[in-house]
């Protein structure tokens, strides 16, 4: 017969250390995490300063333990944060043009238009890029992310030509920027 820890890996205290200091960069999180809880509070005694060393030193662990939160991902983020403008302002237009076109479709009876479901191979590393292009293409009128399996995405088109570029679109662009 085996030995417990054997059986059950990582729960006997012998096999798992137990580090509960947090990640060392996570000092400006919990900095900003303190001075939140202080503006929130509206006055500053000694009873809540020390509540909210506490309460930051716990909010800071769940969020490094339980979550998927780096402070490397912080930094990631604000170096995106000029090319998530540019995402948004293009998002923005591409919402506009979109309307224009799903417009002349519903207005226009004569037109012809072709709904159809179409798959796209799009290859993006990371999932919160994926989940940005599949909430954007949905967003824009005339589409949607009926799925996303892996790198490929199954998108609904009011009109068979609004599928045409989405692989290459300005959105796909400045995603695959995000990443590097």
């Amino acid at each position: 017969m085996r030995a417990p820890s054997s059986l059950f890996p990582g729960v006997f205290h012998s096999e798992m250390p137990m580090n509960l200091t947090a990640p060392e960069g996570d000092e400006c999180m919990a900095i900003l995490l303190f001075l939140l809880w202080i503006i929130l509070n509206g006055k500053i005694t000694l009873e809540i300063v020390l509540f909210g060393v506490v309460l930051d030193a716990l909010v800071l662990l769940a969020m490094t333990r339980l979550t998927n939160y780096r402070p490397k991902l912080d930094g990631k983020s604000l170096r995106n944060l000029p090319l998530m403008g540019a995402y948004f302002c293009v998002l923005l237009l591409e919402i506009l043009k979109a309307n224009f076109k799903v417009f002349g479709i519903v207005l226009s009876p004569r037109q012809k238009n072709e709904p159809a479901m179409v798959k796209v191979r799009i290859p993006l590393k990371e999932d919160w890029c994926r989940m940005l292009l599949a909430n954007s293409i949905t967003l824009t009128p005339g589409t949607i992310t009926a799925d996303v399996d892996g790198d490929v995405y199954t998108i609904h088109c009011l009109d068979r030509t609004m599928a045409d570029g989405i692989a290459e679109s300005r959105f796909v662009k400045l995603l695959r920027k995000m990443e590097v």
